[in-house]
């Protein structure tokens, strides 16, 4: 059954992984992942004095660090996307692939945009500013719980032909993630801290990957136990919250002109609201006070304490939003979890 499962979950990876071998043999990264090695590459540059909307000098570090990062993302996503077989437009995706992309594009047509949400790289604040926005919310700090399907447009209920006019027409953007931060993100709030996750998914988790674990409430999955899980699901069928971005957003079929990063969430949706003119009034929420981040430490911690071979079998299932976005293969090396 896992033998099954892991093989369908590689046949909807690729024609990707065969096709991309090119790119990911000419940067080393099949050598890393076979020896489980990279070397750690730096945090991103610190927003500049005087906050996150000041513009930073064209020649100073930081810009020039983030002009190489653009760069390499964009020469990487070209050379994937011009292969033959890759999918020019989201009519060219598979139905099931159509429909989860679409699902994922919220509209502006006030401010002629499109948005790919994905969850846990702060999408639940840019909902917020697209309620703002259409002005059913008053402002982005209106406390209470988000709701994630009320007073919001997604393109996937549109017309086919209001869907291609959006898709040829209006600024598209989406912001990305570490794929290892994001998947312990998931991890520690659903698995934490929602009962309905808890009982939906933690309690076959459990029971599927844990002796005599039928007894379990589902509040108890382990870190491994739910990499083992992610190991034997299909990618397509994947919940949104741990599915890969690039299923969720297909960056071939759909041509972004923005993509963010949650490193530099501020600086970069700062970029994307003076793009599309919206009010002055409009700003990035702040992180609320409860909210505890994935910091690098609480990453290595989970990730040196984790099976090796667990997380290098894992990786080709997230090589492309590794790859396609630039960023560096974790680190867990012997060496580097020993300090």
């Amino acid at each position: 059954s896992r033998a099954r499962s892991r093989g369908t979950a590689g046949a909807a990876l690729l024609p990707s992984m065969l096709m991309f071998g090119v790119i990911l043999a000419s940067s080393g990264l099949l050598l890393m992942i076979e020896r489980g090695i990279l070397a750690q590459v730096g945090p991103p540059p610190p927003h500049p004095p005087g906050g996150p909307s000041r513009r930073v000098g064209r020649d100073s570090p930081a810009e020039l660090e983030l002009e190489v990062l653009r760069d390499t993302r964009n020469r990487t996503i070209r050379a994937l996307c011009g292969q033959r077989s890759m999918p020019r437009s989201v009519w060219e995706l598979p139905p099931g692939q159509r429909r989860t992309v679409l699902r994922h594009l919220l509209v502006s047509d006030k401010y002629r945009f499109l948005y790919c949400y994905v969850p846990k790289v702060a999408c639940s604040n840019w909902k917020r500013i697209l309620k703002v926005l259409d002005g059913a919310l008053e402002s982005v700090d209106v406390q209470g719980k988000m709701d994630h399907k009320s007073d919001l447009v997604f393109l996937g209920d549109m017309k086919p032909e209001e869907i291609s006019y959006r898709l040829k027409h209006y600024y598209k953007f989406l912001f990305v993630r570490n794929p290892m931060e994001r998947l312990l993100s998931a991890y520690r709030n659903k698995f934490g801290e929602i009962k309905e996750y808890q009982q939906k998914y933690g309690v076959e988790i459990v029971r599927r990957y844990r002796k005599n674990g039928g007894n379990s409430a589902g509040d108890d999955v382990t870190f491994s136990e739910f990499l083992r899980y992610l190991l034997d699901e299909d990618v397509e069928r994947m919940n949104e919250h741990w599915m890969p971005i690039y299923n969720l957003c297909q960056p071939c079929a759909v041509r972004y002109d923005f993509i963010g990063s949650y490193e530099r969430l501020h600086a970069d949706a700062n970029h994307v609201l003076e793009h599309i003119q919206s009010p002055s009034f409009v700003r990035f929420p702040e992180r609320q006070a409860w909210y505890k981040p994935v910091t690098a430490e609480t990453l290595h911690y989970y990730l040196c304490n984790t099976q090796r071979r667990l997380i290098k079998e894992l990786l080709p299932k997230y090589i492309l939003d590794f790859s396609l976005f630039a960023y560096p293969l974790p680190n867990i090396t012997s060496e580097f979890c020993r300090q």
